[in-house]
């Protein structure tokens, strides 16, 4: 079940960059769980991870060596290897270790991730056996095999591509995303990789990367919760020939729009295949005092298991989102400034339902598949938006019997 077609577009490849994709049969035998990213030499490397103190033991390790020039990224599905102490670590350090020497790298030059069970023990030895099969199957255009390749509860694959001209030269970024539930920001279990052929310092490169996934990623939710192991990196090849920087703030300007729009439509891809969800709903608080306001605001309706159970059963139940505005914690607010929308149709205003508005009216909007609920604070200019889902019985079903 998930909201929309989710065909997957184009996707371009990324010169210097190839993935491979083969299964290590670690939860599933035959599945394609194990994906191999290698980038050419040069290429500059940022990530955001994951804020959960829980954190996966690849997520550390990652961490560490993302300092190190990484040339090759190590993704395994069906094990997140996170809560599994000193034993989880080593058992990527041997991962890593096993990648480089068949590369001919230092360790530190590869980046790993996991995802899937939380504290169930790595299966190294169908990873690193499943290795040379991944190495093999390197190609360019590798890159909707791997989106499949790192899918858990996911119901299809999530992917975008971009291309833009400048001075007679095709800048190219692609991406996948992986996600369906444990999906809540602070580096909303969640995988990210977008690669580009333009040449990016590092530095600036880290800076792009985590406002656009401020703005992407760390405003989506599934189900309020942070995973041990979410991880987006961004990758700059270089092999263009365009180099993005500060000395030329028109093609900066471009870059960083072509990075937010593919972030943005990866996060999407992760609502609109929430586990269980058969709603998209964007909710944006407008009028705001500041930024904390709004999102808390908008993460209070969000994490509302009444408001969401109510989106799932497409009824309008207007004062649950009311009730979720009230306690959101927004000191001196003024009830009667208040407004409060279902696409744009006026639930609320004067402190209590619109004069104006019918059940019809809000009945029509809640069996759309997409829904806008929109809140005016009326205390200042600042908006901020979040994408959520309804919750589902399929969302019970599926977490109820995720291990078996």
């Amino acid at each position: 079940m998930a909201v929309g077609p989710g065909t997957l577009p184009t996707l371009h490849a990324v010169k210097g960059m190839r993935l491979g994709t083969t299964s290590a049969g670690i939860k599933k035998p035959g599945r394609q769980d194990l994906v191999v990213m290698e980038l050419c030499e040069g290429a500059s490397v940022a990530g955001v991870f994951t804020l959960n103190a829980f954190c996966a033991a690849p997520v550390q390790i990652a961490r560490k060596h993302l300092q190190s020039a990484p040339r090759y990224l190590l993704i395994n599905t069906g094990n997140a290897n996170a809560g599994t102490g000193q034993e989880g670590y080593r058992d990527a350090v041997r991962c890593c270790e096993t990648l480089a020497d068949l590369v001919g790298e230092p360790p530190t030059r590869v980046l790993p991730f996991s995802t899937g069970v939380i504290g169930e023990k790595l299966p190294v030895d169908k990873i690193v056996n499943a290795l040379p099969a991944a190495l093999a199957a390197l190609d360019d255009n590798g890159w909707e095999k791997a989106a499949s390749g790192i899918m858990t509860t996911d119901t299809r694959p999530k992917a975008s591509s971009r291309r833009f001209e400048y001075q007679g030269k095709t800048v190219t970024l692609t991406g996948i995303s992986k996600g369906a539930g444990m999906i809540m920001p602070n580096m909303a279990t969640m995988l990210a990789y977008i690669g580009t052929d333009a040449k990016v310092e590092a530095t600036l490169l880290q800076r792009i990367l985590a406002a656009a996934a401020d703005k992407s990623f760390n405003r989506i939710t599934i189900d309020g919760d942070t995973s041990t192991n979410d991880s987006c990196i961004l990758a700059a090849t270089g092999q263009s020939g365009v180099e993005v920087g500060d000395q030329d703030p028109a093609l900066m300007a471009q870059f960083v729009e072509a990075v937010e729009a593919v972030l943005l439509e990866l996060s999407h891809a992760i609502v609109r295949d929430g586990e269980g969800a058969t709603k998209f709903v964007t909710i944006r608080v407008e009028e705001a005092r500041d930024g904390k306001e709004a999102l808390q605001t908008a993460y209070t309706i969000a994490h509302s298991p009444l408001v969401k159970t109510a989106l799932f059963a497409s009824d309008p139940n207007w004062g649950r989102i009311l009730a979720a505005v009230g306690r959101a914690g927004i000191e001196n607010l003024d009830l009667d400034a208040l407004r409060i929308y279902l696409d744009n149709v006026c639930i609320v205003e004067n402190g209590g339902r619109s004069p104006g508005y019918t059940e019809e009216q809000g009945q029509r909007v809640m069996r759309q598949e997409e829904i806008l609920i929109r809140v005016v604070l009326a205390r200042g200019d600042v908006t901020e938006t979040v994408w959520t889902t309804d919750f589902s019985q399929e969302y019970v079903s599926i977490n109820a019997d995720y291990r078996s």
